[in-house]
C-alpha cells in the first residue's frame, strides 16, 4: 500500500509539473525561434531585419518590464489565475502574429501581448514549484525540469522554427505556440492553488509604472547607441534616473508602513543577490549568442531558417544533456560549483566561437554552440534554486517575479547589445561578428567571478535549514 501511495503520489506531481514546465518552454522558445527567421519575415511583412530584431528586443524588453509588477498580481489574484490568464493572453498574441500583414501588428502581438502574457505566467510557475515541492531535493529536481524545459525552449527555438519556416511558414510558428497554449491550459485547469487569492492586499501601481518605464527606456537608450550616440546617452541617464525614484520611493512606502511593490529587504540577502547577478548573465548569454550567431549565419552567410535551425541543434544537445544532469548533480555537487563549472564552460565555447566568424561554412561553429548549451544548462537549475531557496512562502511571489524579471532582462540585454554592437560593425567584412563575441566572452568570465562568491554547500545548508516546510 505504501509503494502504491508514493507511485500515486510521483504521479501526480508529474501531472502538476507538466503544464508548468511546458509554459516555461514555449516562453523560451518564443524568445529565441524568429531568430532564424529574419530573412522570410522581413521579406514578407515589407520591412528589414532590423524590424524583426527590434521585434524580438520588445519581446523580451516587455517581459523584462512587467514580470515584477504581475507577479505582485498573484498575491491578489492567486496563482492559477494569474497563470491562465497569462496563457490566455499569449495565445491571442501568437494568433495576432501568425495573422499579422505588417511590422505593426506583429510587434502588438508578438512583442507587447506575448511579452504581457509571459509576464503573466511565468511568476505563478515558479511560485507554484516552491509550494508544491517543499524538501529541497525534490524542489531541485522540479526546478531543474523546469528550467530544462525553458533552456531547451531557447535552443531548440531556432531548429523548431527554422524547420516550420522551411517546410510551411513563419506564419506557422506562431500557430504552432497558440495550439502548445491550448494544451497547457487543458492541463492547468486540473492545477490547486495551494494558497488562498487575497483581491484586498495594497497594490503599488506607482511603483509598477517606475520599475517597468525605468527598464524601458534604460534598454531604448542601448538599443539608440549606435545611431544617435548623444539620445542614446539621454535615454540611458533618465532611465537610471527613473529606476533610482522607483528605489526610493518603494523605500518611501516602507518607511510610512505601507507595502511597495517589491520589498528592499529582497535585495539584503547576499546569496540571493548573487544569484540573481548569475541568472542575468546566464540569460544573456543564452539569447546574446543565438541572436548573434543566427543574424550573422543569415545575413552575412545568406544561410536559411533551417540551416540556421540545424547547426543550431549543438546547442539544444547540450543544454538537454546537462540540464537534466543538472537535477542529479545538485544532490552530489555544491550549486556554487555547479554554477561556476558552468561559467568557466560557456567561457570556452564563446571563446571557440571566436575564431570561427570568418571561417567558411557552418559547421565551424558547432562545437562552440555544444559546449555554452553544455555550461549553460548545468547551471540553470541551482541559480534559481539558490534564489528561490533563500526566501519563506509569503515572499515567494516577489522574489519569483524579481528573479523572473533579472533573467528576462538579462535575455534583453543580449539581444540589444549584440544588435547594438552589430550596428558599429556594419561596415567590416564579418558585420561586428567578432567584437559582439568578444563582449559575450567578457560576460561568460564576470559570471564566474560572481558565481566564485556563492557559498559552498555548508553554508547552503544552514541557510536552507530555517526554510519554512
Amino acid at each position: 500500500m505504501a509503494g502504491t501511495g508514493a507511485g500515486t503520489a510521483r504521479t501526480a506531481a508529474g501531472w502538476t509539473l507538466l503544464p508548468l514546465a511546458l509554459a516555461q518552454f514555449i516562453c523560451s522558445f518564443a524568445g529565441s525561434n524568429m531568430n532564424v527567421m529574419l530573412n522570410d519575415m522581413s521579406r514578407d511583412l515589407g520591412t528589414t531585419v532590423s524590424g524583426i530584431q527590434l521585434s524580438i528586443t520588445l519581446f523580451l524588453l516587455t517581459m523584462a518590464a512587467l514580470m515584477v509588477p504581475f507577479g505582485k498580481l498573484t498575491d491578489l489574484l492567486g496563482r492559477k489565475v494569474c497563470f491562465l490568464l497569462g496563457l490566455g493572453v499569449y495565445g491571442v498574441g501568437a494568433v495576432l502574429s501568425a495573422l499579422s500583414p505588417g511590422l505593426g501588428l506583429l510587434i502588438l502581438g508578438n512583442s507587447v501581448l506575448e511579452g504581457a502574457g509571459t509576464a503573466l505566467l511565468i511568476p505563478p510557475v515558479y511560485i507554484l514549484v516552491t509550494l508544491y515541492w517543499k524538501d529541497v531535493q525534490g524542489r531541485a529536481r522540479a526546478f531543474g525540469l523546469v528550467s530544462a524545459a525553458g533552456g531547451i525552449g531557447a535552443a531548440t527555438g531556432p531548429l523548431i522554427g527554422g524547420w516550420i519556416c522551411s517546410t510551411i511558414s513563419w506564419r506557422a510558428a506562431f500557430l504552432f505556440q497558440a495550439l502548445v497554449i491550448v494544451v497547457i491550459i487543458v492541463f492547468a485547469l486540473r492545477l490547486k492553488d495551494p494558497l488562498p487569492a487575497d483581491p484586498g492586499r495594497s497594490y503599488d501601481g506607482v511603483g509598477a509604472l517606475l520599475s517597468g518605464g525605468g527598464l524601458v527606456v534604460f534598454v531604448a537608450g542601448i538599443l539608440a547607441i549606435d545611431r544617435t550616440p548623444l539620445f542614446a546617452v539621454a535615454l540611458l541617464v533618465a532611465g537610471a534616473a527613473i529606476i533610482a525614484g522607483f528605489i526610493a520611493w518603494i523605500r518611501r512606502l516602507e518607511r510610512q508602513g505601507r507595502e511597495p511593490l517589491i520589498s528592499t529587504s529582497l535585495f539584503a540577502n547576499r546569496v540571493s543577490d548573487l544569484g540573481l547577478i548569475t541568472q542575468n548573465f546566464q540569460w544573456l548569454l543564452l539569447m546574446g549568442v543565438s541572436f548573434l550567431v543566427s543574424s550573422h549565419l543569415q545575413v552575412v552567410r545568406q544561410y536559411d531558417a533551417i540551416q540556421t535551425g540545424v547547426i543550431f541543434t549543438a546547442a539544444t544537445i547540450g543544454i538537454l544533456v546537462s540540464s537534466l544532469a543538472a537535477g542529479r548533480l545538485v544532490r552530489l555537487v555544491a550549486q556554487r560549483t555547479l554554477i561556476l563549472g558552468g561559467f568557466v564552460v560557456t567561457a570556452i565555447g564563446t571563446v571557440l566561437l571566436l575564431f570561427v566568424g570568418e571561417l567558411p561554412g557552418g559547421w565551424p561553429y558547432v562545437p562552440g554552440l555544444l559546449v555554452i548549451g553544455l555550461g549553460v544548462g548545468v547551471m540553470l537549475t541551482p541559480s534559481v534554486n539558490v534564489v528561490q531557496s533563500a526566501f519563506p512562502e509569503e515572499q515567494q511571489g516577489e522574489i519569483s517575479g524579481l528573479s523572473r524579471s533579472v533573467s528576462n532582462l538579462g535575455s534583453s540585454f543580449g539581444t540589444a547589445i549584440v544588435a547594438t554592437v552589430l550596428g558599429f560593425g556594419a561596415g567590416q567584412r564579418a558585420g561586428g561578428y567578432v567584437l559582439a563575441m568578444v563582449v559575450l566572452v567578457v560576460v561568460a568570465v564576470g559570471g564566474a567571478v560572481v558565481s566564485g562568491f556563492l557559498p559552498g554547500r555548508t553554508a547552503e545548508s544552514r541557510s536552507a535549514a530555517p526554510q519554512p516546510g
